[in-house]
């Protein structure tokens, strides 16, 4: 019996051991040189800017929160910064603004919310797709007024939005698209950002010899974008699909110009009807439906943010190595049989990150 608590007591020791020296490693492997090392005056700046940037970004929220369960007495006499009933009360006090907003809404706040959840998915899906397939075509193919085509889309990013309104309005009231949910989508499919961060997202974590391999295992330029490409560019779509989301959601003139309907108006435009009532001045359930309007974008954020830093992560370390074997490709064009070999090298690499990859014409398993 002591020999086996001897024996269970190395075990743990030694399982103890491996992990401090393992964390040693990855502590050595990290480290900075001492040139290098930020001074401790540098981390408490840094430190002190984060907790302001931190309390500048939450501040607004947690004040929306306290607002929200307020009368508008309690909003002028009350302190702004805590509730102005007891902790067992606020229950009630959220109940009843709730009820006062659904009253003032006529009971149409969750279908504006839905209304933006519609506007907003299916737009940013649409728009992060056209993004990315017109990235990667300008950054991987040749063709005539590519120059000019990449200069028009660029240029559409100094164009302000408010610019355009006018001139969509018109061209949708011709179309006899007014009134109608594919007048918001249609446009919010479209981003010059979206289009900018997919090709430089393909000019680097999309390697020229993968391609050539796919080519020469068969695949078409549609098999090799939706089963090889799509994955390499998984962090720009998670980025531009959050943009393009963000975007939509809070677009204030695009529907108050397109949508005079009320069960088609997004959640904003509707709020927006609702203070405008000349008999409207209740704050507080303003405040509820504030609150509750941008709780799906809060929940979005939290629910992508691990894909988009471990998006962002693998970009980090893919990108010197696609700018490797771009300079071993530039370096040697004249020599074809290294250049066939050299994806064949590229694509057993790739298939040992991605196992749905391989080299036998079978893209995704």
């Amino acid at each position: 019996m002591s020999n086996a608590v001897a024996a269970r007591k190395d075990e743990r020791a030694r399982r103890k051991a491996e992990r401090m020296m393992e964390k040693q490693r990855e502590a050595a492997e990290h480290d900075l040189p001492r040139s290098m090392r930020p001074s401790p005056i540098t981390k408490t700046i840094t430190v002190i800017v984060l907790v302001v940037a931190l309390i500048y970004f939450l501040f607004p929220i947690y004040w929306a929160i306290i607002a929200s369960t307020k009368t508008p007495s309690q909003l002028t006499s009350s302190n702004g910064l805590w509730f102005a009933v007891g902790l067992d009360q606020i229950p009630d006090a959220i109940a009843t603004n709730y009820s006062k907003l659904m009253g003032w809404t006529r009971g149409q706040f969750w279908r504006w919310v839905l209304n933006s959840l519609i506007y907003s998915g299916v737009s940013a899906l649409i728009g992060t797709i056209i993004s990315v397939m017109a990235g990667y075509a300008t950054a991987k193919f040749n063709f005539r007024g590519k120059a000019i085509a990449i200069g028009v889309v660029m240029g559409c990013m100094l164009m302000p939005v408010a610019l355009l309104t006018i001139p969509q309005y018109s061209i949708f009231h011709a179309l006899h698209l007014t009134n109608t949910m594919l007048a918001i989508i249609i446009p919010c499919c479209v981003s010059p950002f979206g289009f900018f961060l997919g090709r430089v997202y393909a000019q680097t974590s999309v390697p020229n010899e993968l391609l050539e391999a796919a080519r020469i295992d068969g695949a078409g330029e549609a098999r090799i974008f939706f089963t090889i490409v799509l994955r390499l560019l998984a962090p720009a779509m998670v980025t531009i699909f959050l943009f393009l989301f963000v975007g939509t959601w809070n677009n204030f003139l695009l529907p108050l110009m397109m949508v005079s309907s009320d069960t088609l108006k997004p959640v904003t435009l509707g709020l927006y009807g609702m203070v405008s009532l000349a008999t409207f001045n209740d704050r507080g359930s303003l405040m509820m439906g504030a609150l509750l309007g941008v709780l799906p974008v809060i929940v979005l954020f939290l629910g992508l943010q691990r894909y988009w830093q471990d998006g962002l992560t693998f970009f980090k370390h893919k990108m010197p190595a696609s700018r490797q074997a771009q300079s071993r490709a530039d370096g040697h064009p004249s020599n074809s049989m290294r250049g066939m070999q050299t994806p064949r090298m590229e694509l057993d690499q790739q298939s040992n990150r991605n196992p749905g990859i391989t080299i036998s014409g079978r893209y995704m398993q």
